[in-house]
């Protein structure tokens, strides 16, 4: 018996022993297979953007600096058009990776498509008067772009440009139109924002309501003329990644990417307003 209980006892604990170790592997196992499923993969592949006209030299530098980030990624050329057009060729069967709009009521189409995941807010921003360098007219608001207005004594007609009503910035020209009591017949009505200000660039037009942004994108090119009131019609820019997005993690990385602190102090520089 003496015997037998001295081989007995090494017995359990050797068998007390593989089986701590059987644990231990296999809480080190779990941990491991936990770990790598709570770390997202690093993106990689190609990224497609659809974006509103009017971010086009912010998202411009997101993607640079984004790709600098995520070497793996490589941004497509950014498409730019009005937020409406955009929207359409989505519903339309257009494929991209993220949507970025300049409302959100285009983005609302885009989602009630069910072609979206949840949006984020990004950006805000307000209109303002595009005139000529110097601004020779002495345009000083709204009133003064009123139909009947004119380019001096002789008469003859002040030529105005806006955005067509069913673009953000064209929507939000109409609100302030409104709300100042006075009726602006404009030469033509564009499908972006950058049609609008490459018109007064041009000297095509005398004046059109543009983005504060595109004021400051252009340089010497053009000057702005504030509008009184213009936070009535601020513009908030929605941001979603593509419920069929060929590429969902870099998808998901890149809106990510434009909500953090370092992508608004990107768009900050470009004039855009917190969300």
């Amino acid at each position: 018996m003496t015997r037998l209980r001295r081989f007995a006892v090494p017995a359990v604990i050797g068998l007390a022993a593989l089986a701590l170790t059987a644990c231990t592997s296999a809480d080190t196992a779990d941990d491991a297979t936990a770990a790598a499923t709570s770390s997202p993969a690093e993106p990689e592949g190609d990224l497609t953007i659809f974006a509103a006209a009017s971010l086009s030299g912010a998202f411009d530098e997101l993607a640079a600096q984004f790709e600098a980030a995520h070497p793996s990624v490589d941004v497509a050329p950014i498409t730019y058009d009005g937020s409406s057009v955009l929207a359409t060729q989505l519903i339309e069967g257009a494929h991209a990776d993220v949507f970025a709009s300049a409302d959100e009521k285009n983005m609302t189409k885009v989602t009630g498509a069910q072609l979206a995941g949840e949006p984020v807010d990004f950006a805000t921003n307000v209109l303002e008067i595009a005139v000529a360098p110097g601004n020779p007219l002495g345009i000083d608001g709204l009133d003064d772009l009123a139909d009947g207005a004119t380019t001096s004594a002789d008469g003859t007609p002040l030529t105005v440009v806006l955005c067509a009503p069913e673009v953000p910035c064209g929507s939000a020209a109409q609100t302030l139109v409104d709300a100042a009591g006075i009726t602006i017949t404009p030469a033509s009505e564009e499908q972006n924002v950058s049609a609008v200000l490459t018109k007064v660039k041009s000297g095509e037009a005398d004046a059109g309501l543009v983005y504060v942004t595109d004021v400051q994108a252009a340089g010497d090119a053009v000057a702005g003329v504030e509008i009184d009131d213009a936070a009535a019609a601020t513009n908030v820019y929605p941001l979603a990644a593509l419920t069929d997005a060929p590429n969902p993690d870099a998808a998901a990385a890149f809106v990510e990417f434009v909500a953090s602190d370092e992508g608004q102090l990107v768009l900050a520089s470009f004039g855009f307003g917190a969300p």
